[in-house]
């Protein structure tokens, strides 16, 4: 394969490429159980924005973050999990800086003019979604890099990954009960997934400079973090499902069950490399969630 295809699918983190629109789509197809008016050419549209715009915020964290992933002492962890062939383009230099950022605007364009094309308000709702998200991560990214006395980055930064699902929802929907309790459920899991990503990565952000979870906590701390808000997300869960159907229901149960059994490996043996191996099972998780949300409409 040509090098440069090689690395724009490692840039991309193209393997994941169904988990991003199917996230996005659970919450366009949870809407239309409530407002109706579904149409296929409504879910293609949807998908694209769920895709493009997510693809987009992965280049963009790689831009802000070209200088310091050079710094990297471990490829074989979160790098090789979430890169095909290994490799961080940008400081690997595959790709220029200029390029990534070119695409990241390119990316983020047509998912502009795709969100222009939804109805109004559902196109300014899901526009300041976005441009709330993109904001948020650089502000993550960049306040992650000075000395902290709590996680507010972190905390704060977490925010647009929990509101991916909920900008799915706006494209149809309104901000009601059923958009919020989608983000009090989902933001706890993200919490979660964050202090496991970075339980992985710990040892390339100590040389970054980071203050990530496990640096402003410790390795146990941590491990309790995601514990903690395990915990909360499973409470939410009970929430949200009050408004879902059966299908949605058994996907949710399924994935809380594979979360326990990854936080009690977690807690158990409270290293890098057992977060590693359980890292896959909140993945799953995620995909259950919004598969069974979105077989509850189908069937």
């Amino acid at each position: 394969m040509n090098p440069t295809i090689r690395a724009y699918i490692d840039l991309t983190r193209l393997q994941f490429f169904f988990a991003w629109p199917l996230l996005f789509c659970s919450g366009y197809l949870l809407a239309t159980t409530v407002y109706g008016n579904f149409a296929w050419f409504d879910l293609a549209r949807v998908s694209l924005i769920g895709f493009l715009g997510f693809e987009a915020g992965l280049v963009l964290n790689d831009y802000i973050d070209r200088n310091s992933d050079k710094k990297d002492i471990e490829s074989d962890k979160l790098t090789k999990y979430w890169r095909i062939f290994r490799t961080r383009p940008i400081p690997a230099g595959l790709i220029s800086p200029n390029h990534a950022l070119g695409l990241f605007i390119g990316l983020a364009a047509i998912t502009t003019a795709l969100i222009a094309t939804l109805p109004y308000p559902h196109s300014l709702l899901v526009l300041l979604i976005m441009l709330y998200c993109y904001t948020i991560e650089m502000f993550y990214q960049i306040e992650k890099r000075k000395p902290q006395q709590f996680p507010f980055a972190q905390i704060i930064g977490r925010t647009d990954f929990a509101l991916f699902p909920v900008a799915g929802y706006l494209c149809l929907g309104g901000p009601d009960l059923n958009a919020f309790l989608y983000f009090v459920f989902f933001y706890p899991f993200a919490l979660a997934h964050l202090g496991v990503n970075d339980l992985v990565d710990v040892a390339n952000d100590r040389v970054r400079g980071l203050s990530t979870i496990p640096i402003h906590f410790d390795i146990p701390r941590t491990t309790y973090w995601i514990a903690g808000f395990t915990i909360i997300h499973c409470m939410m869960a009970f929430l949200f499902m009050t408004r879902l159907g059966l299908a949605a229901r058994i996907g949710i149960i399924v994935g809380l069950f594979l979360l326990i059994i990854a936080n009690i490996v977690i807690l158990k043996s409270k290293t890098p490399d057992t977060a590693l191996r359980v890292l896959p099972v909140f993945h799953v998780a995620m995909v259950l969630y919004a598969g069974g949300i979105v077989a509850g409409v189908f069937f």
